[in-house]
């Protein structure tokens, strides 16, 4: 009963502060006297107050819970109340700049509309506010806007004046719009209607539409009269937000100056994941950040709109925004409003940046996560987040000591000569860990690392990681508390200090690539496709009843393509297979394996997978992404055969297959030749006196025989004779030809064999005359 007795004193304290509108201070009571109220029902499940207990505790959860929305309600008025004039103040400079930006880049009927837009929207907010200051700022912003577009207009009417002296002129625009327009057609040319609709299709992720990118994206209206918000709705929140999430609130109520970028770019060293479980993409964005501020190259700032003319971010005061990603085969937009989660204290429920005033790293997770089905989202790999942001090529590099084809030496050089060139973005990851070796290395188990630096100091092979929690270090050699191994050059070389790293944990560390190879299970690499000057892509469908489920024993109706590299001596031909993924359950527990394989057989179709041995073996695999790379040298040959295979087929996949090339290439699909006009199906068995054996059988003999009339209409014609067997024998047949219907005929062929016993199922195709 002490529970009990000590709830009814806590829940009359929560009465008390109720009634007083002490709001806090009696959730807090609640939520206490609902707690010892379970407690005491736990205990004394028996007692004839047991009943009564168990409901209070939902009532006063109840009252908690309700409290705490109004709580919430107001502190979002007063702060909405506070900020609203501030906010509509930006909107309307953010429209003159817009404007401005417009006119800088010669489109004068787009800036008059985008002038007299700020005009109206400054002048109604002039109307509605008090402060002196922002009255005499929106005055200012309306002279200037309209001092603009009268000049505009008059510019206007000069030319439309002078219009019958610039015919020249005048035809040149025909020409260019012309010009334009059939460049528009032969881009959407470019795909068949069949790619048309594969790409349609595979549109519609998560149920919400992610159509392609296209040029007039780039006009995409961003100003509003109110807030935009999401026509999709709010993003699903993992159980960790759920527990913490207080209310979704925009960046110009968290900060008094928000924007998309603080500084001349972004920063690696401020993207901090928080209770989001997606390290893969956050360590993705670290090693983009790097590759912008040391290449100077705007990779992935350059796929957020609104933009400035100049490609740099801007904040858009409306809460709109537009991310460009690289999507199921083809680049997609994304849609996305300004709200964020946040907990107690305006704390954000998402990853961000440890500057409050800068929001990139925010907004482009939550347009990823959209795509992915929300915020509770179930873990990647930074190789497929990294393709979706940059469009580069992916790779995963298992570490396997005990593979004799793992060599640590070669990918260590690899890893050091392409990172310094901007070849190649890393990442590498842990496998799970016991939570004793995480407390003993540093290291998180199943967690991805972004790779900021690999250095090479005589011998010592050394890699700069950082983890996306933006704390937690390794504890091993050559972290900030390994006080033998830094020598006195090492750290001038490196320019790193161990002492002052010491102070401050911000999750970066170096760590030897002995202790990486030793502790971590993956490199994920993704390469710049600007190193390949040639690149080809076919989007398809793999029907599930095309083909046996199984394709180990049978290829033959398996998609094939054609490759011809023509006489090149030297090089490399890179294939990336991609199977668009539409579901997030799908991503969770992807059950597809794919891979492609690639045959010296002249670009003809492979029927049976050891027939010839593949020159290059596919392994299959669940991600997304399947890469296949063909070294060319003067022994390679030029044409093969690219064979699209799936591990028990189960369901039909719609795929993209590209290739990147440092030569010209050619590469198109193999079409199955064979469409008979004409089939029919003789079912059979061995069985008793019919069951001969093989040829070394003096009972061979008596094997099941059949016999085939072919009577057509034309000179020649063309057969394909099936055997299917189960799959635990070894089976053949030999075709035979006694007799022709027309006796001046020579026969092509007196006799054929399927060759070698083989499993399930082999064909045999025959040329042959009436």
């Amino acid at each position: 009963m002490e529970y009990a007795e000590e709830a009814i004193v806590v829940s009359n304290k929560a009465v008390d502060c109720d009634c007083k509108g002490q709001m806090q201070a009696a959730v807090y009571y609640y939520k206490e006297a609902a707690t010892l109220l379970e407690l005491a029902w736990k205990i004394r499940k028996d007692d004839p107050l047991a009943n009564e207990w168990c409901q209070k505790s939902h009532d006063y959860i109840n009252r908690a819970e309700a409290l705490e929305y109004q709580i919430q309600n107001e502190a979002a008025n007063n702060m909405e109340s506070i900020n609203q004039d501030k906010v509509r103040l930006k909107q309307c400079k953010y429209l003159l700049k817009q404007a401005l930006d417009i006119d800088e880049s010669g489109k004068e009927d787009l800036a008059i509309d985008t002038y007299t837009q700020a005009i109206e929207l400054s002048l109604k907010v002039k109307k509605e506010i008090s402060d002196d200051e922002m009255i005499r700022n929106l005055t200012t912003l309306i002279e200037r806007a309209l001092d603009r577009a009268e000049k505009l207009k008059q510019s206007k009417e000069s030319k439309s004046c002078n219009s019958s002296n610039n015919t020249a002129i005048f035809h040149k625009k025909i020409i260019q719009n012309r010009t334009s327009k059939i460049l528009e057609k032969s881009k959407s040319d470019l795909y068949t209607e069949a790619e048309k609709q594969v790409l349609l299709f595979t549109s519609k992720i998560n149920n919400k539409e992610y159509v392609p990118f296209m040029d007039v994206d780039l006009l995409e209206r961003f100003q509003l009269s109110i807030p935009f918000t999401d026509s999709d709705g709010l993003l699903t929140l993992s159980m960790d937000q759920k527990k913490k999430f207080v209310q979704w609130i925009r960046p110009d109520q968290l900060c008094s100056d928000p924007k998309m970028v603080v500084g001349d770019s972004i920063d690696f060293y401020s993207i901090k994941q928080t209770i989001v479980t997606d390290c893969s993409f956050v360590a993705s964005l670290a090693v983009c950040a790097v590759f912008e501020k040391t290449f100077k190259q705007r990779l992935i700032t350059s796929i957020i709109y609104p933009q400035k003319h100049n490609g740099q971010l801007v904040y858009n005061p409306f809460g709109k925004y537009m991310i460009k990603f690289h999507l199921n085969g083809i680049q997609r937009k994304v849609i996305i409003d300004d709200l964020l989660p946040v907990g107690q204290y305006n704390s954000l429920l998402c990853s961000h940046s440890s500057n409050k005033n800068e929001f990139w790293v925010s907004l482009l997770e939550k347009a990823y996560l959209k795509v992915m089905g929300g915020y509770d989202f179930p873990g990647s790999s930074s190789n497929i987040d990294l393709h979706a942001l940059t469009g580069w090529i992916p790779e995963r590099c298992a570490i396997r000591l005990d593979d004799k084809t793992f060599n640590a030496d070669v990918l260590f050089e690899t890893l050091y000569t392409r990172l310094c060139k901007g070849d190649v973005l890393i990442t590498v990851a842990t496998p799970p860990m016991s939570a004793e070796e995480e407390r003993r290395t540093g290291l998180v188990s199943s967690h991805a690392y972004a790779v900021l630096a690999v250095q090479k100091v005589n011998e010592l092979k050394l890699l700069k990681l950082k983890n996306p929690w933006a704390h937690v270090r390794w504890k091993g050699r050559y972290s900030e508390l390994d006080e033998k191994s830094w020598t006195p050059q090492l750290k001038k070389t490196l320019d790193y200090d161990p002492t002052s790293a010491a102070t401050f944990d911000n999750g970066i560390f170096w760590i030897d690539y002995k202790s990486v190879i030793h502790h971590f299970d993956v490199f994920c690499m993704n390469w710049n496709p600007a190193i390949f000057p040639y690149t080809s892509c076919i989007h398809k469908t793999w029907n599930t009843g095309t083909g046996p489920i199984s394709d180990l024993y049978n290829i033959s109706e398996n998609p094939q393509f054609y490759l011809d590299i023509g006489n090149i001596n030297s090089g490399a031909v890179w294939i990336l297979l991609t199977r668009h993924i539409t579901e997030l359950q799908d991503f969770k527990e992807n059950r597809e394996y794919i891979t492609v394989i690639v045959y010296k057989n002249n670009g003809k179709r492979v029927h049976y997978p050891n027939d010839p041995e593949p020159y290059i073996s596919g392994t299959r695999i669940n991600s997304p992404h399947y890469l296949s790379k063909i070294v060319i040298n003067d022994k390679t040959p030029s044409k093969y055969t690219l064979v699209i295979s799936q591990y028990e087929k189960m369901n039909t996949i719609n795929y993209t297959l590209r290739a990147y090339a440092t030569c010209p290439f050619t590469m198109k699909e193999l079409s199955n030749s064979y469409n008979p006009k004409f089939k029919t199906t003789v079912n059979g068995e061995w069985k008793g006196i019919r069951a001969g054996g093989c040829q070394n059988h003096s009972t061979y003999n008596d094997n099941p025989k059949f016999k085939l009339t072919v009577d057509g209409l034309s000179d020649t014609e063309a057969l394909q004779i099936e055997l299917k067997a189960p799959k635990q024998y070894q089976v053949g047949i030999e075709i035979s030809c006694v007799g022709l219907n027309n006796v001046n005929a020579t026969a092509k062929f007196k006799s054929k064999s399927s060759g070698s016993y083989r499993y399930i199922m082999l064909k045999i195709s025959i040329d042959t005359q009436t």
